[in-house]
């Protein structure tokens, strides 16, 4: 992983945590879910669909029009949203066909259908019921910059600290990490200090990861839009059992373990080497910390580790893949973006330039809150949030 300039190399060994936006993009399984099926996670898309038609293998008859309507040249009106629209139109030449080799997969974020379709270099991103396109980029017809929601953009990433039988929604942040995007191929992963010591939207103060506790993920969400002053655009949360579902079905993250860790809570032994964790060991390896002999910043730089190894697996897959694991995340997650803004957005990691990716936590000294020690918000994490300011933080 590329790091950012010497002002962020300081808290490298302190990187955020495990991306659950990065996980969503990097669950990619041998079977994608294909229109009027049921997808991996387990989520069905709409059946009763016609037949997929060519030249979009895989498509449902309706989209493969509308896609053949984008290549054609026509004002597809409706059916695309303004910025697609806009970078539409200037599509070059009189109309073409939909290049050879085009396919298509189809799944759902939670109840919306959603879908990619990939064509040479080309990608379509589009939503249902009645198909839209709400993104992509079309290097076969010359036009200018990819429609992704435009930039800067974040996304809130939370982990929750439910165990079995607890509500996923009103426990503790376990984890919280802010994924950005610049909108011009940069964008940075910055993660939250549990303990930090903030006004919280649910009234007084606390540490930052009770809010969630208090007032579900969107209270998280506005305690970490006020400590920031970064307008996120949503959330997504998963928890611990859901996190090893997603990594099992997906058939595991291959990561390389620099040194071996005695995961004392999970009593594993995660050995220093090549090898491709499970769901289990993943989340033990993400959560160990007190046989660390820095504690819980070690364990943030663990769940660094993961990220990049999950990104890594994500771009090797490519979009085609973000259907399906849209998909399974809704089978065992909670989010609040829509399907446009969470396919747009997942879309987006593919675009972006790792040497323009950096890494940040924001931390602070050690301090005294009554019994409760915390961390105290400073200036180290303000001057992080002022350079995240763009979505960048390379």
């Amino acid at each position: 992983m590329i790091l950012g300039p010497a002002r962020h190399r300081r808290v490298a060994a302190l990187t955020a945590s495990v991306a659950t936006v990065a996980l969503l993009a990097a669950c990619t399984g041998d079977s994608e879910p294909r229109a009027g099926g049921t997808s991996a996670g387990g989520v069905t898309t709409p059946t009763g669909a016609p037949a997929p038609t060519a030249p979009v293998e895989g498509a449902p008859a309706d989209l493969a029009s509308l896609v053949e309507r984008l290549y054609g040249g026509a004002d597809l009106g409706k059916a695309a949203n303004a910025e697609t629209a806009k970078v539409l139109a200037g599509r070059t030449g009189p109309g073409s066909t939909v290049p050879a080799g085009a396919k298509a997969a189809v799944g759902s974020w939670f109840d919306t259908p959603i879908a990619v379709v990939t064509a040479g270099d080309d990608v379509t991103l589009a939503v249902g019921p009645t198909w839209q396109v709400v993104g992509g980029w079309w290097p076969s017809l010359g036009t200018k910059g990819p429609a992704l929601g435009g930039g800067p953009r974040w996304v809130l990433a939370l982990g929750s600290d439910a165990r079995k039988g607890q509500n996923l929604a009103r426990s503790r942040a376990d984890t919280l990490q802010v994924v950005g995007l610049d909108g011009t191929g940069g964008g940075g992963v910055m993660g939250m200090a549990r303990d930090l010591w903030v006004p919280l939207s649910t009234g007084g103060k606390g540490k930052i990861n009770s809010a969630m506790a208090l007032g579900g993920p969107a209270a998280q969400l506005a305690t970490v839009r006020k400590a920031t002053g970064l307008p996120i655009e949503g959330y997504a949360v998963i928890g611990f059992e859901g996190f090893k579902k997603l990594i099992d079905d997906q058939g595991g993250i291959p990561i390389v373990v620099p040194e071996t860790v005695n995961a004392s809570h999970a009593r594993l032994v995660i050995k220093k080497g090549a090898r491709v964790l499970s769901g289990k060991e993943a989340l033990a390896y993400a959560r160990e910390r007190k046989t660390l002999p820095d504690g819980d910043f070690g364990r943030s730089r663990h769940q660094g580790q993961l990220l990049v190894a999950a990104a890594i697996k994500a771009k090797l897959a490519g979009p085609i893949a973000v259907p399906g694991a849209l998909t399974s995340f809704s089978s065992v997650g909670q989010s609040d973006l829509s399907a446009e803004e969470m396919l747009t957005f997942a879309a987006g990691l593919y675009r972006v330039n790792p040497t323009k990716v950096g890494r940040g936590v924001a931390a602070g000294p050690f301090g005294w809150a009554g019994s409760q020690s915390i961390v105290v918000l400073g200036d180290q994490a303000r001057r992080l949030f002022a350079s995240f300011a763009d979505g960048n933080l390379s």
